[in-house]
Protein backbone atom coordinates (compact mmCIF):
# COMPACT_ATOMS: atom_id res chain seq x y z
CA UNK A 1 0.00 0.00 0.00
CA UNK A 2 1.41 3.39 -1.26
CA UNK A 3 2.06 5.69 2.08
CA UNK A 4 -0.77 8.51 1.61
CA UNK A 5 0.39 11.93 1.03
CA UNK A 6 1.93 14.28 3.54
CA UNK A 7 2.71 11.22 6.06
CA UNK A 8 6.09 12.17 7.74
CA UNK A 9 8.94 9.02 7.68
CA UNK A 10 8.59 8.94 11.78
CA UNK A 11 5.37 8.01 11.68
CA UNK A 12 5.15 5.93 8.68
CA UNK A 13 7.64 3.67 9.93
CA UNK A 14 5.74 2.94 13.36
CA UNK A 15 2.28 3.08 11.47
CA UNK A 16 2.99 1.72 8.19
CA UNK A 17 1.45 -1.69 8.91
CA UNK A 18 -2.37 -0.03 9.09
CA UNK A 19 -1.81 1.18 4.90
CA UNK A 20 -1.72 -2.38 4.13
CA UNK A 21 -4.78 -3.81 6.15
CA UNK A 22 -8.04 -3.69 4.05
CA UNK A 23 -10.50 -1.38 6.43
CA UNK A 24 -7.81 0.95 5.39
CA UNK A 25 -7.45 0.31 1.75
CA UNK A 26 -11.31 0.56 1.94
CA UNK A 27 -10.58 3.77 3.91
CA UNK A 28 -8.66 5.29 1.02
CA UNK A 29 -11.00 4.37 -1.77
CA UNK A 30 -14.08 5.83 0.21
CA UNK A 31 -12.30 9.13 0.82
CA UNK A 32 -10.56 9.50 -2.63
CA UNK A 33 -14.20 8.78 -4.27
CA UNK A 34 -15.91 11.36 -1.94
CA UNK A 35 -13.56 13.54 -3.15
CA UNK A 36 -14.61 13.40 -6.74
CA UNK A 37 -18.34 14.13 -5.80
CA UNK A 38 -18.08 16.79 -2.89
CA UNK A 39 -15.51 19.28 -1.18
CA UNK A 40 -14.43 17.33 1.36
CA UNK A 41 -12.25 19.06 4.60
CA UNK A 42 -8.75 19.20 4.67
CA UNK A 43 -7.30 18.97 1.67
CA UNK A 44 -5.58 16.13 0.70
CA UNK A 45 -2.11 17.24 1.68
CA UNK A 46 -3.21 18.48 5.36
CA UNK A 47 -4.96 15.37 6.38
CA UNK A 48 -2.01 13.80 8.13
CA UNK A 49 -0.51 17.43 8.68
CA UNK A 50 -0.59 16.43 12.39
CA UNK A 51 2.42 14.44 11.54
CA UNK A 52 4.64 16.63 9.93
CA UNK A 53 4.64 19.25 13.07
CA UNK A 54 7.18 16.76 15.51
CA UNK A 55 9.01 12.89 15.41
CA UNK A 56 6.77 10.55 16.76
CA UNK A 57 8.99 9.70 19.63
CA UNK A 58 8.37 13.23 20.72
CA UNK A 59 5.12 13.29 21.25
CA UNK A 60 4.34 14.68 24.76
CA UNK A 61 0.74 15.94 25.04
CA UNK A 62 -2.30 14.62 23.35
CA UNK A 63 -5.63 16.10 22.87
CA UNK A 64 -7.76 13.78 20.88
CA UNK A 65 -10.96 15.61 19.00
CA UNK A 66 -13.73 14.66 17.15
CA UNK A 67 -14.37 15.05 13.61
CA UNK A 68 -12.34 18.26 11.14
CA UNK A 69 -14.41 21.20 10.87
CA UNK A 70 -16.17 21.62 8.28
CA UNK A 71 -16.65 25.02 6.94
CA UNK A 72 -14.42 26.56 4.09
CA UNK A 73 -10.76 27.59 5.00
CA UNK A 74 -10.94 26.23 8.87
CA UNK A 75 -9.50 22.98 8.90
CA UNK A 76 -5.72 21.81 8.56
CA UNK A 77 -5.17 18.46 9.93
CA UNK A 78 -5.32 19.57 14.03
CA UNK A 79 -8.00 18.96 16.18
CA UNK A 80 -10.12 22.19 17.42
CA UNK A 81 -7.08 24.21 15.09
CA UNK A 82 -8.29 26.69 11.99
CA UNK A 83 -6.29 28.27 9.51
CA UNK A 84 -5.53 32.65 9.50
CA UNK A 85 -7.30 34.39 8.94
CA UNK A 86 -10.68 32.15 9.65
CA UNK A 87 -11.76 33.18 13.35
CA UNK A 88 -11.60 30.75 16.26
CA UNK A 89 -14.84 28.84 16.25
CA UNK A 90 -16.55 28.71 19.71
CA UNK A 91 -15.01 25.90 21.44
CA UNK A 92 -11.70 27.16 20.83
CA UNK A 93 -12.66 30.91 21.98
CA UNK A 94 -13.25 28.55 25.33
CA UNK A 95 -10.14 26.83 25.39
CA UNK A 96 -8.52 30.09 25.18
CA UNK A 97 -10.42 31.56 27.96
CA UNK A 98 -9.73 28.90 30.24
CA UNK A 99 -5.46 29.27 28.92
CA UNK A 100 -6.03 32.93 29.87
CA UNK A 101 -7.16 31.87 33.29
CA UNK A 102 -4.81 29.01 33.60
CA UNK A 103 -1.53 30.03 32.06
CA UNK A 104 -0.04 33.27 33.75
CA UNK A 105 0.01 35.83 30.57
CA UNK A 106 -1.57 34.03 27.92
CA UNK A 107 -3.53 36.53 26.00
CA UNK A 108 -6.10 35.48 23.17
CA UNK A 109 -3.56 35.45 19.83
CA UNK A 110 -5.94 36.70 17.32
CA UNK A 111 -6.07 33.80 15.34
CA UNK A 112 -7.01 29.55 15.95
CA UNK A 113 -3.96 28.32 14.40
CA UNK A 114 -2.43 25.95 17.15
CA UNK A 115 0.38 24.84 14.89
CA UNK A 116 2.92 26.47 17.60
CA UNK A 117 1.05 23.61 19.90
CA UNK A 118 2.24 20.61 17.71
CA UNK A 119 5.62 21.96 17.19
CA UNK A 120 6.48 21.67 20.79
CA UNK A 121 5.14 18.03 21.07
CA UNK A 122 1.27 18.56 21.94
CA UNK A 123 -0.37 15.92 19.30
CA UNK A 124 -3.65 17.36 18.04
CA UNK A 125 -5.44 14.16 16.96
CA UNK A 126 -9.13 13.83 15.25
CA UNK A 127 -10.83 10.70 15.54
CA UNK A 128 -12.19 10.61 11.89
CA UNK A 129 -9.37 12.68 9.74
CA UNK A 130 -11.90 13.79 6.57
CA UNK A 131 -15.68 15.31 6.76
CA UNK A 132 -17.79 16.36 3.78
CA UNK A 133 -18.14 19.90 3.38
CA UNK A 134 -20.85 21.56 5.50
CA UNK A 135 -21.83 17.94 7.08
CA UNK A 136 -20.36 16.93 10.26
CA UNK A 137 -19.58 13.07 11.49
CA UNK A 138 -20.25 12.49 7.71
CA UNK A 139 -17.08 10.61 7.33
CA UNK A 140 -17.38 8.91 10.52
CA UNK A 141 -17.42 4.47 10.79
CA UNK A 142 -15.76 4.43 7.59
CA UNK A 143 -12.60 3.12 8.83
CA UNK A 144 -10.64 6.42 10.28
CA UNK A 145 -11.69 5.76 13.84
CA UNK A 146 -9.69 2.17 13.60
CA UNK A 147 -6.72 4.23 12.49
CA UNK A 148 -6.55 6.67 14.68
CA UNK A 149 -6.96 3.99 17.30
CA UNK A 150 -3.83 2.48 16.19
CA UNK A 151 -2.13 6.01 16.76
CA UNK A 152 -2.60 6.16 20.45
CA UNK A 153 -2.34 2.48 20.91
CA UNK A 154 1.15 3.02 19.72
CA UNK A 155 2.08 6.05 21.78
CA UNK A 156 0.56 4.50 24.66
CA UNK A 157 2.28 1.41 24.35
CA UNK A 158 5.67 2.42 23.02
CA UNK A 159 6.11 5.86 24.99
CA UNK A 160 6.00 6.74 28.87
CA UNK A 161 5.05 10.17 30.42
CA UNK A 162 2.58 11.37 27.94
CA UNK A 163 -0.21 13.69 29.20
CA UNK A 164 -3.43 12.50 27.31
CA UNK A 165 -6.23 15.38 27.89
CA UNK A 166 -9.71 13.68 27.16
CA UNK A 167 -12.39 16.63 26.61
CA UNK A 168 -16.09 15.45 26.90
CA UNK A 169 -17.51 11.33 26.66
CA UNK A 170 -16.05 10.83 22.78
CA UNK A 171 -12.45 11.48 23.77
CA UNK A 172 -12.75 9.74 26.82
CA UNK A 173 -14.36 6.55 25.45
CA UNK A 174 -11.90 6.63 22.60
CA UNK A 175 -8.95 6.83 25.11
CA UNK A 176 -10.71 4.34 27.47
CA UNK A 177 -7.35 2.26 26.25
CA UNK A 178 -4.92 4.34 27.03
CA UNK A 179 -2.08 2.80 29.97
CA UNK A 180 -2.84 4.65 33.11
CA UNK A 181 0.15 2.90 34.94
CA UNK A 182 2.27 4.59 32.00
CA UNK A 183 1.06 8.24 31.18
CA UNK A 184 -1.37 10.84 32.78
CA UNK A 185 -4.95 11.45 32.08
CA UNK A 186 -6.59 14.34 32.52
CA UNK A 187 -10.45 14.18 31.69
CA UNK A 188 -13.11 17.04 31.93
CA UNK A 189 -16.27 18.05 29.58
CA UNK A 190 -15.80 19.18 26.50
CA UNK A 191 -15.25 22.83 25.80
CA UNK A 192 -17.98 23.63 23.87
CA UNK A 193 -20.40 26.50 24.70
CA UNK A 194 -22.96 23.66 25.96
CA UNK A 195 -20.62 22.30 28.45
CA UNK A 196 -17.85 24.34 29.03
CA UNK A 197 -19.36 26.07 32.16
CA UNK A 198 -20.11 21.84 33.75
CA UNK A 199 -16.13 21.67 34.50
CA UNK A 200 -14.25 22.66 31.38
CA UNK A 201 -13.53 26.26 32.86
CA UNK A 202 -11.27 26.09 35.70
CA UNK A 203 -9.68 22.75 35.13
CA UNK A 204 -6.41 24.22 34.59
CA UNK A 205 -5.49 20.98 31.81
CA UNK A 206 -2.78 23.28 30.38
CA UNK A 207 -0.57 24.48 33.98
CA UNK A 208 -1.39 20.59 35.33
CA UNK A 209 -0.06 19.14 31.90
CA UNK A 210 3.35 21.60 32.56
CA UNK A 211 3.19 20.23 36.04
CA UNK A 212 3.20 16.49 34.95
CA UNK A 213 5.96 17.16 32.34
CA UNK A 214 8.40 18.12 34.14
CA UNK A 215 7.71 15.33 36.85
CA UNK A 216 8.52 12.96 34.16
CA UNK A 217 11.93 15.14 33.35
CA UNK A 218 10.28 16.39 30.50
CA UNK A 219 10.21 20.39 28.81
CA UNK A 220 7.08 21.99 29.65
CA UNK A 221 4.99 23.73 26.82
CA UNK A 222 5.10 26.98 26.25
CA UNK A 223 1.07 27.22 25.69
CA UNK A 224 1.46 30.51 24.32
CA UNK A 225 3.68 30.04 21.83
CA UNK A 226 1.01 30.35 19.05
Amino acid sequence: MRTPPGFEKSWRKELSAEFGKPYFKRLMNFVSEERKRHTVYPPAKQVFSWTQMCDIRDVKVVILGQDPYHGPNQAHGLCFSVRRPVHPPPSLKNIYKELVSDIKGFEHPGHGDLTGWSQQGVLLLNAVLTVRAHQANSHKDQGWETFTDAVVHWLSNNLEGLVFMLWGSYAQKKGAAINRKRHHVLQTVHPSPSSAHKGFFGCRHFSKANELLKKSGKAPINWRAL
